[in-house]
């Protein structure tokens, strides 16, 4: 089924998992980009919310040669973080890619998220903007500096230097265990929190660009918007008292 070039084996293929909302124009793009890393994996789940500018036809018109599926979300669900869990629970994988439509994360930087995790050395793998090696070319100035002071803030708790970066790899249990009570964009930082002391983190330097295409969800009033819910939600995690999160058994995913 699909055209996705398969390079090697492995007894666990990932699934990627895809929130859309309006991107018609990136879907084919992105499809493309990441069957061209030749990284095997099971499929493509979209999970749109509500668009109406084509993109759910779009993702349709794909799935008969591609290996990619379609979930619909209505209503109160929405959500980024809602709509990675609701892609997770809808999968079989054991192990998912979570990145954004829009073409600002690097497909080739996938198999380099995965390897951490095939190997036993990670469970959770973050694509990082803010370690030697990673940029966000283009970004404007207001939002390279939201972004950095929402990140410092969180660093404490996380010991992560991007925890809310879109751009991950992770074990379907961990992300079940720790994430499923996230909401809004913070899912990463929930499962990174709630993990902490359990969880295997590792991150790895990515160029996190604009988009080309469609419109960008992010204004000013928006990051500003998100920066106090942040700020919130670190304050919410500090107060908390934090459950003792039993070890993860050690599991070597790859045959290798």
């Amino acid at each position: 089924m699909g055209s996705n070039p398969v390079v090697g084996s492995s007894p666990m293929q990932p699934a990627i998992i895809v929130p859309t909302l309006e991107e018609v124009d990136n879907i084919v793009p992105l499809v493309e980009q990441i069957e061209q890393t030749n990284v095997p994996f099971s499929e493509i789940i979209f999970v749109d919310d509500g668009s109406t500018d084509g993109t759910r036809e779009k993702i349709r018109s794909l799935t008969a040669q591609h290996r990619v599926r379609l979930i619909e979300r209505e209503g109160a669900e929405r959500g980024l973080a809602g709509a990675i869990l609701a892609g997770a629970h809808d999968s079989t994988a054991d192990l998912f890619v979570v990145m954004d439509a829009d073409l600002s994360h690097p497909p080739e930087k996938i198999a380099t998220l995965l390897q951490p995790i095939l190997a036993n050395e990670a469970d959770l793998v973050v694509g990082s903007r803010y370690i030697p090696g990673g940029a966000t070319p283009g970004w404007p100035a207001w939002r390279r500096f939201l972004s950095r002071v929402a990140s410092g803030v969180a660093y404490p708790l996380t010991g992560v230097h991007d925890s809310m970066g879109g751009f991950f790899a992770i074990r379907r249990e961990c992300l079940l265990r720790f994430a499923s009570q996230a909401a809004g964009f913070k899912i990463a930082f929930e499962a990174i929190v709630r993990g902490r002391g359990s969880l295997r983190v590792r991150e790895v330097p990515i160029v996190f660009r604009d988009r080309q295409r469609g419109t960008s969800k992010m204004s000013l009033a928006q990051a500003l918007r998100f920066a106090v819910a942040w700020s919130r939600a670190i304050g919410r995690r500090v107060t908390e008292q934090k459950n003792s999160a039993r070890p993860l058994p050690a599991e070597k995913l790859s045959s290798d």
